[in-house]
Protein backbone atom coordinates (compact mmCIF):
# COMPACT_ATOMS: atom_id res chain seq x y z
CA UNK A 1 0.00 0.00 0.00
CA UNK A 2 1.42 3.37 -1.02
CA UNK A 3 0.94 6.53 0.98
CA UNK A 4 -0.05 9.81 -0.65
CA UNK A 5 2.90 11.56 -2.32
CA UNK A 6 4.18 14.92 -1.12
CA UNK A 7 4.80 17.66 -3.71
CA UNK A 8 8.50 18.17 -4.40
CA UNK A 9 9.76 19.41 -7.78
CA UNK A 10 11.94 16.88 -9.61
CA UNK A 11 13.07 18.94 -12.60
CA UNK A 12 14.42 22.44 -13.03
CA UNK A 13 16.33 22.39 -9.75
CA UNK A 14 19.21 24.81 -9.51
CA UNK A 15 22.03 24.37 -7.10
CA UNK A 16 23.40 21.15 -5.64
CA UNK A 17 22.09 17.80 -6.83
CA UNK A 18 21.94 14.98 -4.31
CA UNK A 19 22.58 11.44 -5.59
CA UNK A 20 22.14 8.19 -3.69
CA UNK A 21 24.51 5.55 -5.06
CA UNK A 22 23.59 1.91 -4.46
CA UNK A 23 25.96 -1.03 -4.84
CA UNK A 24 23.39 -3.86 -4.68
CA UNK A 25 23.99 -7.08 -2.82
CA UNK A 26 22.05 -9.46 -0.60
CA UNK A 27 24.61 -9.66 2.20
CA UNK A 28 25.98 -6.11 1.94
CA UNK A 29 24.14 -3.42 -0.02
CA UNK A 30 26.40 -0.38 -0.17
CA UNK A 31 24.78 3.05 0.02
CA UNK A 32 26.35 6.47 -0.36
CA UNK A 33 24.93 9.96 -0.76
CA UNK A 34 26.93 12.64 -2.53
CA UNK A 35 25.93 16.20 -3.33
CA UNK A 36 27.40 18.47 -5.96
CA UNK A 37 27.08 21.04 -8.68
CA UNK A 38 28.81 21.40 -12.03
CA UNK A 39 32.28 22.86 -11.69
CA UNK A 40 32.66 22.20 -7.95
CA UNK A 41 33.99 19.19 -6.09
CA UNK A 42 31.23 16.93 -4.73
CA UNK A 43 30.72 16.47 -0.99
CA UNK A 44 29.95 13.31 0.92
CA UNK A 45 26.63 13.46 2.78
CA UNK A 46 26.42 9.90 4.15
CA UNK A 47 27.80 6.43 3.53
CA UNK A 48 26.97 3.00 4.89
CA UNK A 49 25.91 -0.57 4.26
CA UNK A 50 22.56 -2.33 4.62
CA UNK A 51 23.34 -5.85 5.86
CA UNK A 52 21.38 -9.10 5.88
CA UNK A 53 22.47 -12.54 6.98
CA UNK A 54 22.59 -15.57 4.68
CA UNK A 55 20.59 -17.70 7.13
CA UNK A 56 17.44 -15.66 6.39
CA UNK A 57 14.98 -16.56 3.66
CA UNK A 58 15.86 -14.62 0.46
CA UNK A 59 12.46 -12.91 0.46
CA UNK A 60 13.06 -11.62 4.01
CA UNK A 61 16.52 -10.43 3.02
CA UNK A 62 15.03 -8.45 0.12
CA UNK A 63 12.42 -7.02 2.48
CA UNK A 64 15.17 -5.87 4.87
CA UNK A 65 17.04 -4.24 2.00
CA UNK A 66 13.84 -2.49 0.91
CA UNK A 67 13.24 -1.22 4.45
CA UNK A 68 16.82 0.02 4.71
CA UNK A 69 16.67 1.80 1.38
CA UNK A 70 13.36 3.42 2.32
CA UNK A 71 15.04 4.78 5.45
CA UNK A 72 17.93 6.19 3.40
CA UNK A 73 15.52 7.82 0.93
CA UNK A 74 13.46 9.36 3.72
CA UNK A 75 16.48 10.61 5.64
CA UNK A 76 18.56 11.95 2.74
CA UNK A 77 15.94 12.86 0.10
CA UNK A 78 18.09 12.35 -3.01
CA UNK A 79 17.22 13.93 -6.35
CA UNK A 80 18.54 10.91 -8.26
CA UNK A 81 19.45 7.30 -7.56
CA UNK A 82 22.39 5.56 -9.27
CA UNK A 83 22.45 1.75 -9.14
CA UNK A 84 25.21 -0.55 -10.35
CA UNK A 85 24.08 -2.35 -13.48
CA UNK A 86 24.29 -6.07 -12.83
CA UNK A 87 25.70 -8.50 -15.36
CA UNK A 88 26.55 -12.19 -15.20
CA UNK A 89 30.05 -13.19 -16.06
CA UNK A 90 30.81 -16.48 -14.32
CA UNK A 91 28.96 -17.05 -11.05
CA UNK A 92 25.27 -17.09 -11.98
CA UNK A 93 24.22 -18.02 -8.43
CA UNK A 94 25.70 -14.91 -6.78
CA UNK A 95 24.51 -12.58 -9.53
CA UNK A 96 20.88 -13.61 -8.96
CA UNK A 97 20.78 -12.11 -5.46
CA UNK A 98 22.62 -9.02 -6.65
CA UNK A 99 20.13 -8.54 -9.49
CA UNK A 100 17.22 -8.98 -7.08
CA UNK A 101 18.69 -6.35 -4.73
CA UNK A 102 19.20 -4.00 -7.71
CA UNK A 103 15.56 -4.48 -8.66
CA UNK A 104 14.45 -3.60 -5.13
CA UNK A 105 16.63 -0.46 -5.25
CA UNK A 106 15.09 0.64 -8.54
CA UNK A 107 11.60 -0.11 -7.25
CA UNK A 108 11.87 1.96 -4.06
CA UNK A 109 13.20 4.94 -6.01
CA UNK A 110 10.58 4.65 -8.76
CA UNK A 111 7.83 4.34 -6.14
CA UNK A 112 8.84 7.81 -4.93
CA UNK A 113 9.20 9.22 -8.44
CA UNK A 114 12.96 9.59 -8.12
CA UNK A 115 14.79 9.12 -11.43
CA UNK A 116 17.05 6.06 -11.51
CA UNK A 117 20.13 5.57 -13.64
CA UNK A 118 22.31 2.48 -13.87
CA UNK A 119 26.05 2.44 -14.49
CA UNK A 120 28.25 -0.54 -15.26
CA UNK A 121 31.32 -1.17 -13.10
CA UNK A 122 33.47 -0.23 -16.10
CA UNK A 123 31.70 3.13 -16.46
CA UNK A 124 32.21 3.85 -12.77
CA UNK A 125 35.90 2.91 -12.87
CA UNK A 126 36.45 5.08 -15.96
CA UNK A 127 34.58 8.06 -14.51
CA UNK A 128 36.33 7.99 -11.14
CA UNK A 129 39.87 6.88 -12.08
CA UNK A 130 40.13 7.51 -15.81
CA UNK A 131 40.53 3.80 -16.54
CA UNK A 132 37.76 1.25 -17.00
CA UNK A 133 40.20 -1.44 -15.88
CA UNK A 134 41.06 0.08 -12.50
CA UNK A 135 41.19 -2.18 -9.45
CA UNK A 136 38.71 -1.78 -6.58
CA UNK A 137 41.42 -0.27 -4.36
CA UNK A 138 42.23 2.38 -7.00
CA UNK A 139 38.56 3.35 -7.18
CA UNK A 140 38.32 3.58 -3.39
CA UNK A 141 41.47 5.75 -3.22
CA UNK A 142 40.12 8.10 -5.91
CA UNK A 143 36.79 8.36 -4.07
CA UNK A 144 38.71 9.50 -0.98
CA UNK A 145 40.76 11.96 -3.03
CA UNK A 146 37.77 13.44 -4.90
CA UNK A 147 35.81 13.88 -1.67
CA UNK A 148 38.85 15.10 0.29
CA UNK A 149 38.57 12.26 2.84
CA UNK A 150 41.44 10.98 4.99
CA UNK A 151 40.66 7.41 3.91
CA UNK A 152 38.21 5.61 1.61
CA UNK A 153 34.77 4.65 2.94
CA UNK A 154 34.66 1.10 4.29
CA UNK A 155 33.74 -1.62 3.51
CA UNK A 156 34.38 -1.77 -0.25
CA UNK A 157 30.62 -1.92 -0.95
CA UNK A 158 30.21 1.51 0.65
CA UNK A 159 33.09 2.96 -1.40
CA UNK A 160 31.56 1.48 -4.56
CA UNK A 161 28.20 3.09 -3.76
CA UNK A 162 29.86 6.49 -3.33
CA UNK A 163 31.73 5.98 -6.62
CA UNK A 164 28.37 5.32 -8.33
CA UNK A 165 26.97 8.58 -6.94
CA UNK A 166 30.04 10.53 -8.08
CA UNK A 167 29.81 8.95 -11.53
CA UNK A 168 26.23 10.07 -11.87
CA UNK A 169 27.04 13.61 -10.73
CA UNK A 170 29.80 13.82 -13.32
CA UNK A 171 28.09 11.98 -16.19
CA UNK A 172 24.44 12.74 -15.53
CA UNK A 173 21.49 10.84 -16.88
CA UNK A 174 22.75 11.04 -20.45
CA UNK A 175 24.13 7.53 -20.01
CA UNK A 176 20.71 6.03 -19.40
CA UNK A 177 17.39 6.72 -21.12
CA UNK A 178 15.50 5.03 -18.25
CA UNK A 179 16.20 8.02 -15.99
CA UNK A 180 14.53 10.31 -18.50
CA UNK A 181 11.45 8.09 -18.66
CA UNK A 182 11.10 7.99 -14.87
CA UNK A 183 11.58 11.75 -14.66
CA UNK A 184 8.92 12.30 -17.32
CA UNK A 185 6.55 9.97 -15.48
CA UNK A 186 7.21 11.74 -12.17
CA UNK A 187 6.70 15.10 -13.88
CA UNK A 188 3.36 13.98 -15.30
CA UNK A 189 2.26 13.12 -11.76
CA UNK A 190 3.75 16.40 -10.57
CA UNK A 191 4.69 14.94 -7.21
CA UNK A 192 6.99 12.70 -5.31
CA UNK A 193 7.21 11.74 -1.71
Amino acid sequence: MCSAPVSVPVTGRRGPVRVLGIDPGLTRCGVGVVEGTVGRPPTLVAVGVIRTTPDLDPAIRLLRIEEGLEEWLTLHRPDRVAVERVFAQHNLHSVTGTAQAAGVAMLVAARRGIPVVTHTPTEVKAAVTGSGRAEKQQVAQMVARVLRLDEPPRPADAADAVALAITHLWRGSATNRYAELVERHAGSRGTRR
